[in-house]
């Protein structure tokens, strides 16, 4: 059952404050592991031809497709080592390479609340509609009152149509277990915009202001809210608009440097760019120069948009926080130190806990990236445009395409479930 669970809901450990740095409060991902953030919906290698955000996409112009606790070391690690019986190297008087990498960079691990949140406590988290199915799954988890408190709002009875309904006791479920999250985490509650809107700008921020709204309700300030937008230029778009409000937002699903410009110079609060996910992608395809450009200079394509990323994000001074993720193995973790967050596998958190380093050798990882390094950074002039929609879809190549439109329909297939799921429940027993 919890193995199951794993595909559902998922925490992130992060920080209490995006201005310093320590992101993107802890996430509970879309990947149903007890935001998700990771939220890592299950991606094709090939892409649907009846795929409904496909066809929406070919709206805008663009080339054919070939297919959160974050924690400072100091504080927090020392607890996380004695937890997990492990020595601390303050004991030792050795470092581990795990020291040496929180130095640099805030270590977000990808947490599965059910077996390691005693473990791992996260600062932060998400919610997303695979997290609402993973508490559907366990009547007897302690998120599952906030279901069945949202599917007896009598608000909701209101509602005529059908529709409009389970509307709107999926945003009561996401807000309800958000509401109950944030009495549990210091950080901030990240909540997944439905999917199926993700080409409709004025869709997303009504819907944002819809959620913002319930919060507020429930007495979470808007400082604790943080709203995942995948990275379509509607997206981005609507992302601007909400930062103006005062809304923070997480920019997700971005494989292009179009998309991270594009997202930055909105005002993105966090970007999250999925580095295993491209080098994946660049194995089985080709006909992108973006993700050919890199191979050919013997780069790999998600660790070369990181870097791009972070350097245009310094070099112009954008507010943007960088979030790195889909890592598959700590040379990944070592190459990309320097970022602000790195989401992190437990299976590689432990290696790097237990690989000890002597003293004399803790100096030997080497920060990648740095404001310094971003100064020097040269940009074509293509890549310095103020990206608009026309610049934007004739930018986006079949990676980003192809990946972007795969998680987007995962993403909307778990919304859909959740709708049908809740129509079986409601209403719920004693109403």
């Amino acid at each position: 059952m919890l193995k199951s669970l794993c595909f559902a809901i998922s925490i992130h450990n992060y920080p209490n404050t995006f201005t310093t740095l320590s992101p993107f409060p802890i996430i509970i991902h879309s990947q149903l592991s007890i935001m998700s953030s990771t939220l890592h919906s299950p991606l094709s290698s090939t892409l649907s031809p009846t795929s409904s955000l496909q066809v929406k996409r070919l709206r805008i112009p663009a080339r054919s497709v070939d297919s959160a606790v974050v924690f400072k070391p100091r504080r927090f690690y020392p607890s996380i080592r004695a937890a997990a019986n492990f020595s601390s190297s303050l004991d030792t008087g050795l470092s581990t390479e795990l020291d040496a990498v929180t130095s640099y960079s805030e270590i977000v691990p990808d947490t599965v609340v059910f077996d390691d949140f005693e473990r791992f406590p996260p600062t932060a988290a998400t919610v997303s509609s695979s997290l609402l199915l993973g508490i559907c799954s366990l009547p007897d988890t302690k998120f599952r009152s906030a279901v069945d408190t949202a599917l007896a709002d009598s608000e909701c009875y209101a509602f005529e149509k059908s529709d409009d309904r389970v509307c709107c006791f999926v945003n009561k479920a996401l807000v309800n277990v958000g509401g109950d999250l944030a009495k549990l985490v210091p950080g901030r509650v990240s909540t997944e915009v439905d999917a199926r809107l993700a080409y409709d700008t004025q869709a997303i921020v009504q819907k944002v202001h819809e959620l913002s709204k319930l919060y507020n309700k429930i007495g979470v300030s808007s400082e604790r809210l943080l709203f995942k937008i995948p990275a379509t230029w509607q997206g981005i778009e609507a992302s601007r608009i909400l930062e103006l409000e005062g809304i923070q937002t997480h920019v997700t699903f971005v494989y292009s440097f179009c998309q991270a410009a594009a997202a930055a110079q909105a005002g993105a609060s966090i970007i999250q760019i999925f580095v295993g996910r491209l080098r994946d992608w660049a194995r089985n395809h080709t006909g992108d120069s973006e993700v050919d450009a890199a191979l050919n200079k013997g780069e790999d394509p998600g660790l070369t948009l990181v870097t791009k990323t972070y350097n245009y994000i310094h070099k112009y001074g954008h507010k943007s926080k960088l979030m790195a993720a889909a890592i598959r193995n700590k040379q990944d973790v070592f190459n990309l130190l320097g970022v602000d967050y790195i989401i992190c596998p437990l299976k590689i958190l432990q290696v790097l806990k237990e690989s000890v380093t002597p003293p004399d050798e803790k100096y030997s990882l080497i920060r990648r990236l740095s404001p310094q390094t971003a100064a020097s950074y040269n940009f074509s002039n293509e890549e310095l445009v103020n990206w608009d929609e026309n610049s934007f879809a004739s930018a986006l190549g079949p990676a980003a395409m192809g990946l972007l439109t795969a998680g987007m329909d995962g993403y909307a297939s778990q919304s859909t479930r959740v709708e049908e799921l809740f129509e079986k429940l409601w209403p719920p027993p004693n109403v």
